[in-house]
Protein backbone atom coordinates (compact mmCIF):
# COMPACT_ATOMS: atom_id res chain seq x y z
CA UNK A 1 0.00 0.00 0.00
CA UNK A 2 2.66 2.51 1.04
CA UNK A 3 4.91 1.64 -1.90
CA UNK A 4 2.01 2.16 -4.29
CA UNK A 5 1.34 5.55 -2.70
CA UNK A 6 4.97 6.57 -3.08
CA UNK A 7 5.03 5.56 -6.75
CA UNK A 8 1.81 7.48 -7.36
CA UNK A 9 3.33 10.59 -5.78
CA UNK A 10 6.44 10.32 -7.93
CA UNK A 11 4.35 9.77 -11.04
CA UNK A 12 2.45 12.96 -10.24
CA UNK A 13 5.76 14.82 -10.04
CA UNK A 14 6.75 13.41 -13.42
CA UNK A 15 3.48 14.63 -14.91
CA UNK A 16 4.24 18.16 -13.75
CA UNK A 17 7.66 18.27 -15.41
CA UNK A 18 7.21 16.14 -18.53
CA UNK A 19 3.51 16.26 -19.32
CA UNK A 20 3.19 12.48 -18.91
CA UNK A 21 4.02 10.06 -16.13
CA UNK A 22 6.52 7.86 -17.93
CA UNK A 23 8.35 5.19 -15.99
CA UNK A 24 11.03 3.94 -18.37
CA UNK A 25 13.06 1.58 -16.22
CA UNK A 26 15.16 -0.79 -18.34
CA UNK A 27 15.87 -4.11 -16.71
CA UNK A 28 19.42 -4.56 -17.95
CA UNK A 29 22.43 -2.75 -19.35
CA UNK A 30 21.59 -3.51 -22.99
CA UNK A 31 18.58 -1.20 -22.74
CA UNK A 32 20.78 1.66 -21.52
CA UNK A 33 23.23 1.19 -24.40
CA UNK A 34 20.70 0.48 -27.13
CA UNK A 35 20.98 3.94 -28.72
CA UNK A 36 24.54 4.73 -27.70
CA UNK A 37 27.24 4.11 -30.30
CA UNK A 38 30.11 5.16 -28.04
CA UNK A 39 29.77 3.57 -24.60
CA UNK A 40 32.30 4.48 -21.93
CA UNK A 41 34.26 1.94 -19.91
CA UNK A 42 34.07 2.56 -16.16
CA UNK A 43 36.37 1.30 -13.42
CA UNK A 44 34.58 0.13 -10.29
CA UNK A 45 36.98 -1.14 -7.66
CA UNK A 46 35.85 -3.24 -4.66
CA UNK A 47 36.57 -1.80 -1.21
CA UNK A 48 36.78 -4.80 1.13
CA UNK A 49 37.89 -2.47 3.92
CA UNK A 50 34.50 -0.74 3.51
CA UNK A 51 32.01 -3.47 2.58
CA UNK A 52 28.59 -2.73 1.16
CA UNK A 53 26.15 -1.36 3.72
CA UNK A 54 23.25 -2.85 1.73
CA UNK A 55 23.19 -5.81 -0.67
CA UNK A 56 24.29 -4.47 -4.05
CA UNK A 57 26.42 -5.75 -6.90
CA UNK A 58 29.24 -3.82 -8.52
CA UNK A 59 27.87 -2.10 -11.67
CA UNK A 60 28.72 -3.46 -15.08
CA UNK A 61 31.75 -1.70 -16.59
CA UNK A 62 30.11 -0.13 -19.66
CA UNK A 63 28.08 3.08 -19.46
CA UNK A 64 26.09 5.05 -22.00
CA UNK A 65 27.78 8.36 -22.85
CA UNK A 66 24.76 10.22 -24.23
CA UNK A 67 21.32 11.23 -23.03
CA UNK A 68 19.66 12.17 -19.78
CA UNK A 69 17.99 10.29 -16.95
CA UNK A 70 15.24 11.73 -14.73
CA UNK A 71 15.31 10.32 -11.21
CA UNK A 72 12.60 11.11 -8.66
CA UNK A 73 12.96 11.13 -4.89
CA UNK A 74 10.25 11.03 -2.27
CA UNK A 75 11.29 12.39 1.14
CA UNK A 76 9.47 13.24 4.34
CA UNK A 77 9.74 16.91 3.29
CA UNK A 78 8.31 16.33 -0.18
CA UNK A 79 9.38 15.09 -3.63
CA UNK A 80 12.04 16.33 -6.03
CA UNK A 81 13.28 15.25 -9.45
CA UNK A 82 16.86 15.34 -10.77
CA UNK A 83 17.80 15.34 -14.45
CA UNK A 84 21.16 13.60 -14.76
CA UNK A 85 23.45 14.12 -17.76
CA UNK A 86 25.22 11.02 -19.04
CA UNK A 87 27.38 13.13 -21.34
CA UNK A 88 28.92 15.01 -18.43
CA UNK A 89 29.37 12.04 -16.06
CA UNK A 90 28.62 8.73 -17.81
CA UNK A 91 30.06 6.53 -15.04
CA UNK A 92 28.57 8.60 -12.25
CA UNK A 93 25.10 8.54 -13.77
CA UNK A 94 25.42 4.85 -14.63
CA UNK A 95 26.33 4.16 -11.00
CA UNK A 96 23.44 6.24 -9.66
CA UNK A 97 20.93 4.46 -11.90
CA UNK A 98 22.38 1.11 -10.81
CA UNK A 99 22.03 1.97 -7.12
CA UNK A 100 18.52 3.30 -7.69
CA UNK A 101 17.45 0.08 -9.41
CA UNK A 102 19.03 -1.86 -6.55
CA UNK A 103 16.88 0.10 -4.04
CA UNK A 104 20.06 1.20 -2.31
CA UNK A 105 18.76 4.69 -1.53
CA UNK A 106 15.32 3.58 -0.37
CA UNK A 107 14.58 4.12 3.34
CA UNK A 108 17.79 6.04 4.05
CA UNK A 109 18.62 9.23 5.90
CA UNK A 110 20.55 12.36 4.92
CA UNK A 111 23.06 12.94 7.71
CA UNK A 112 24.58 16.32 6.81
CA UNK A 113 23.00 19.73 6.19
CA UNK A 114 25.05 22.91 5.82
CA UNK A 115 23.91 26.50 5.48
CA UNK A 116 26.93 28.80 5.62
CA UNK A 117 28.11 31.62 3.36
CA UNK A 118 30.51 29.16 1.71
CA UNK A 119 28.51 25.95 1.62
CA UNK A 120 24.80 25.25 1.47
CA UNK A 121 24.17 21.56 0.72
CA UNK A 122 22.22 18.52 1.81
CA UNK A 123 24.44 15.42 1.81
CA UNK A 124 22.83 12.00 1.37
CA UNK A 125 23.69 8.48 0.26
CA UNK A 126 25.51 7.29 3.40
CA UNK A 127 23.68 4.41 5.07
CA UNK A 128 25.02 4.47 8.63
CA UNK A 129 26.05 8.06 9.33
CA UNK A 130 27.89 10.92 7.63
CA UNK A 131 30.52 9.45 5.28
CA UNK A 132 29.95 5.90 6.54
CA UNK A 133 28.05 3.15 4.77
CA UNK A 134 28.72 2.93 1.04
CA UNK A 135 28.13 0.35 -1.71
CA UNK A 136 31.33 -1.65 -1.24
CA UNK A 137 33.20 -0.20 -4.23
CA UNK A 138 34.62 3.09 -5.50
CA UNK A 139 35.17 4.73 -8.89
CA UNK A 140 37.16 7.67 -10.32
CA UNK A 141 36.08 11.29 -10.52
CA UNK A 142 34.74 12.79 -13.74
CA UNK A 143 35.86 16.40 -13.46
CA UNK A 144 37.49 18.95 -15.77
CA UNK A 145 38.60 21.45 -13.14
CA UNK A 146 36.03 23.98 -14.36
CA UNK A 147 33.05 22.69 -12.39
CA UNK A 148 30.79 25.12 -10.54
CA UNK A 149 28.02 24.24 -8.12
CA UNK A 150 25.07 26.68 -8.28
CA UNK A 151 21.73 26.16 -6.55
CA UNK A 152 20.07 22.94 -7.68
CA UNK A 153 23.30 21.16 -8.61
CA UNK A 154 23.53 17.46 -7.73
CA UNK A 155 27.05 16.06 -7.44
CA UNK A 156 28.91 13.08 -6.07
CA UNK A 157 30.38 13.41 -2.59
CA UNK A 158 33.75 11.87 -1.83
CA UNK A 159 36.48 11.51 0.78
CA UNK A 160 39.30 12.37 -1.62
CA UNK A 161 40.19 11.77 -5.28
CA UNK A 162 38.73 8.60 -6.79
CA UNK A 163 36.59 7.62 -3.81
CA UNK A 164 33.10 7.99 -5.29
CA UNK A 165 30.51 5.46 -4.18
CA UNK A 166 26.94 6.22 -3.12
CA UNK A 167 27.33 9.59 -1.40
CA UNK A 168 25.89 12.65 -3.17
CA UNK A 169 24.89 16.19 -2.33
CA UNK A 170 22.32 18.71 -3.50
CA UNK A 171 23.16 22.42 -3.45
CA UNK A 172 20.24 24.30 -1.87
CA UNK A 173 21.87 27.75 -1.97
CA UNK A 174 25.52 27.92 -3.02
CA UNK A 175 28.70 25.85 -2.86
CA UNK A 176 31.93 27.81 -3.11
CA UNK A 177 34.15 24.77 -3.28
CA UNK A 178 37.00 23.45 -5.41
CA UNK A 179 35.99 21.68 -8.64
CA UNK A 180 36.69 18.24 -7.19
CA UNK A 181 33.18 16.79 -7.26
CA UNK A 182 31.55 15.05 -10.22
CA UNK A 183 28.42 16.89 -11.36
CA UNK A 184 25.58 14.46 -12.05
CA UNK A 185 22.86 16.93 -12.98
CA UNK A 186 20.32 19.45 -11.77
CA UNK A 187 17.10 19.48 -9.75
CA UNK A 188 14.33 20.26 -12.25
CA UNK A 189 11.38 19.91 -9.88
CA UNK A 190 10.98 20.32 -6.13
CA UNK A 191 13.55 22.87 -4.92
CA UNK A 192 10.94 23.99 -2.41
CA UNK A 193 11.53 20.65 -0.70
CA UNK A 194 15.06 21.82 0.14
CA UNK A 195 13.79 25.21 1.26
CA UNK A 196 11.62 23.39 3.81
CA UNK A 197 14.55 21.24 4.94
CA UNK A 198 16.75 24.29 5.48
CA UNK A 199 13.99 26.17 7.29
CA UNK A 200 13.65 23.28 9.76
CA UNK A 201 17.19 23.97 11.00
CA UNK A 202 20.49 22.28 11.80
CA UNK A 203 21.57 20.76 15.12
CA UNK A 204 25.10 22.18 15.01
CA UNK A 205 25.34 25.91 15.91
CA UNK A 206 28.02 26.21 13.21
CA UNK A 207 25.34 25.28 10.67
CA UNK A 208 27.14 22.16 9.46
CA UNK A 209 25.89 18.83 10.76
CA UNK A 210 22.80 16.76 11.34
CA UNK A 211 19.49 18.33 10.33
CA UNK A 212 17.53 19.41 13.40
CA UNK A 213 14.76 17.06 12.30
CA UNK A 214 15.70 13.89 10.36
CA UNK A 215 15.59 14.04 6.56
CA UNK A 216 14.47 10.68 5.24
CA UNK A 217 14.49 9.39 1.67
CA UNK A 218 11.56 7.02 1.39
CA UNK A 219 11.85 5.97 -2.24
CA UNK A 220 13.95 6.70 -5.35
CA UNK A 221 12.77 5.81 -8.85
CA UNK A 222 13.98 6.13 -12.46
CA UNK A 223 11.22 8.09 -14.17
CA UNK A 224 12.47 8.50 -17.73
CA UNK A 225 15.51 8.13 -19.96
CA UNK A 226 16.17 10.08 -23.15
CA UNK A 227 18.84 9.41 -25.79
Amino acid sequence: MFRALRIATLAAAATLITGSARADEPTDLSDDLENDAQPVRCEFTPTPENPAAKPVRIPRPLAASHGTVDIAFLTNYGPFVVRMDRGNAPCGVHNFVHLTRSWFYNDTQCFRLTNTARLGVLQCGDIYRQEEGGPGYKFPDEVTGKETYPRGTVAMGNQGPGTNGSEFFVVHSQAKIAPNYTVLGQVIFGMETFDRIVAAGIQDPDLDGLPKYPVRIYFVHVLAQRP
